[in-house]
């Protein structure tokens, strides 16, 4: 397969027109059609529905862009790559975490590992889980910090951390004077809970459903760090992973064990075409650091 007419059919997915495919590209309308005919006839489906001048794209088409786009992506990550060889260049780590360790967690790890390594680049790609497990796969990042299970291959894996999961509440909250809150105590106030298709929200139902306990949400969401803000405002209670927990208690946040436990699981994802980079380690060393020391004050007064 040429890789121009794979260029040519994201720009026309890009622009929505052949014509300003065509302008994107420097080449003649016409030539950009003849492209998308070939690519078509090449891997034996139809991707734009063609009327009056105009095409429509097929929902083949959106399925194949995603696919493009991430070709795309690593092809990028290469010629970036081979440039720093040309330019004698290889002090560059790339990661990519999800969010419960990018927003605050990493930050803090790559300020420690900066303040030795200062002519390093450091390229922190912040994604859901599911997606660096895509970056880990397709051997665009050094490393991944994601939260399991994991469905693609291409990468191995070492556990990073499975501490569990703990409540978040306001310091003026009736639950703040307890030593933990228990499933059962969240039928008694608002709760801010997950979407449906997190991780955590199947595990915390179950344990909720165990205890009795019909949980009501008055607002789901996909990141801690968003209950932790709606905690901190008043708005009830929840159940935030231990890294957002522990950057961002104090200031009206009160961080407490739930009980049973629900482990977060986070693992370490490394690409199977090489072994960490000198660099890529001390990285990782560093992040194992700052865990170790986050989690062993986690419930410390703030």
């Amino acid at each position: 397969m040429n890789l121009s007419h794979f260029e040519a059919f994201r720009a026309v997915m890009q622009t929505g027109t052949v014509s300003g495919a065509a302008e994107i590209l420097g080449r003649s309308q016409p030539a950009v059609s003849r492209m998308m005919d070939r690519l078509e006839y090449e891997i034996g489906l139809t991707l734009f529905v063609r009327r009056k001048g105009r095409v429509s794209p097929t929902a083949a088409a959106h399925h194949l862009l995603d696919e493009v786009e991430r070709a795309f992506v690593s092809l990028s990550s290469l010629q970036d790559f081979a440039r720093r060889l040309q330019e004698g260049d290889e002090s560059e780590v790339a990661c990519s975490v999800m969010p419960a360790l990018g927003i605050d967690f990493m930050p803090q790890v790559i300020s420690r590992f900066l303040a030795s390594h200062p002519r390093t680049r450091v390229t922190l790609n912040v994604r859901m889980s599911v997606n660096v497990e895509d970056w880990a796969a397709t051997q665009q990042v050094d490393f991944g910090l994601a939260e399991t299970p994991f469905k693609r291959s291409g990468f191995r894996t070492e556990l990073f951390s499975e501490a569990p999961y703990v409540a978040a509440v306001h310091t003026d909250h009736p639950l703040a004077k307890r030593g933990e809150v228990r499933a059962r105590d969240l039928a008694e106030f608002p709760l801010l809970s997950w979407s449906p298709f997190a991780t955590v929200n199947r595990m915390l139902e179950d344990v909720m459903q165990s205890a009795g306990v019909r949980p009501r949400p008055i607002c789901t969401t996909t990141f801690s760090s968003s209950i932790c803000g709606m905690v901190r405002r008043g708005l009830g209670v929840g159940i935030v992973d231990p890294f957002t927990a522990a950057a961002q208690k104090g200031n009206g946040l009160c961080v407490l064990p739930f009980v049973p436990d629900i482990p977060c699981r986070v693992a370490l994802l490394l690409p199977d075409t090489r072994p960490p980079t000198p660099l890529a380690s001390a990285l990782i060393a560093y992040a194992k650091e700052e865990r170790d020391l986050l989690l062993r004050g986690l419930f410390d007064k703030a």
